[in-house]
């Protein structure tokens, strides 16, 4: 299985204009197939976007979702794939036949055209979704992938689940960083900052890798890769999604929890990073995973219990 090249993109996104985001999606996949990548990965709900989605009514967000697979969206990525040669994984609201609605990561690629999608399992951004139920690995090139979507990641026992289904590589596309919390530093930023980044990069910069954003991050999310042995590929967007500022940084990690590719540009921007096979099992977490004594912990993990999710910024 050779190794494989990715691509983590971070765009801005326009509410609700599908063609607009997907032109940038072709365009970017494009930019990534001439850097030799064979993967591309996008952010949660790249082709919808995401914030504005807390405003709709149930009607509004129906008309905005889609069937996946043979929906417009996913045709279109398709098409993206195949004029590439390249898989894409990007996300948008889906709509199934019984007219639930979910948070949905596709993908797709040139040979099989849709390969997977995957339900978030922790929405909430409108009280109108429904949550997934299910963990999802897939083949690419090779390599096995599974998907968690923001706030999935946060919950360890997801991310433990998808690399003991055999995921290799995680795919984490978020839009987050730059909101409310109760830890310590967090917080929205400015959007003036954006509109005036040009004049003033240090001061939306330093808003960025602060404790609103970067170093929030690196708390946590190459714990995720290193403590499973998996390399994890996370996108975010960068600039104005609705009326939050996202601070983009999408990057790869490999399976010892290290950053091979970062976004640094306050704008468009992709992370390039090769994934090879023998990280996986010189890393710790190929031992961790073969270490562990299930008959220890099997009932204290799987008890019952009322699930809760409470998120600061939404009223």
């Amino acid at each position: 299985m050779a190794d494989l090249q990715i691509a983590s993109i971070q765009f801005e996104n326009a509410s609700g204009d599908k063609t607009f985001n997907l032109a940038a999606i072709r365009r970017l996949t494009a930019q990534a197939a001439e850097r030799g990548c064979k993967v591309v990965a996008f952010h949660e709900c790249s082709i919808s976007g995401y914030t504005f989605a807390s405003r709709l009514s149930r009607d509004k967000l129906l008309a905005v979702a889609e069937p996946v697979p043979g929906g417009p969206s996913t045709d279109s990525l398709i098409r993206i794939a195949r004029d590439h040669d390249v898989a894409v994984l990007a996300g948008l609201f889906e709509r199934d036949d019984e007219n639930n609605i979910y948070n949905t990561y596709v993908c797709v690629e040139p040979r099989r055209g849709f390969v997977a999608k995957f339900r978030k399992l922790h929405p909430f951004i409108s009280a109108h979704l429904s949550a997934g139920h299910e963990y999802v690995v897939f083949e690419l090139f090779g390599w096995k992938c599974g998907v968690l979507i923001c706030y999935d990641n946060n919950v360890v026992e997801n991310v433990r689940a998808t690399a003991l289904l055999g995921a290799e590589i995680l795919f984490a596309p978020h839009v987050t960083m730059c909101t409310p919390s109760t830890r310590p530093g967090a917080g929205f930023v400015d959007p003036a900052l954006w509109q005036n980044r040009a004049r003033d990069p240090t001061t939306l910069r330093a808003e960025f890798t602060g404790l609103k954003g970067r170093a929030w991050l690196m708390k946590w999310l190459p714990a995720r890769a290193y403590d499973s042995g998996i390399y994890v590929v996370f996108s975010n967007p960068v600039g104005m999604d609705d009326d939050q500022l996202k601070n983009g940084c999408a990057m790869v990690l490999d399976p010892f929890g290290d950053v091979l590719a970062e976004c640094t540009n306050l704008g468009e921007d992709m992370a390039v990073a090769l994934c090879t096979r023998e990280k996986l099992t010189l890393a710790g977490g190929w031992r961790y995973r073969k270490a562990r004594r299930p008959e220890l912990y099997r009932d204290i993990i799987g008890q019952a219990h009322e699930s809760e999710q409470k998120v600061a910024w939404m009223k």
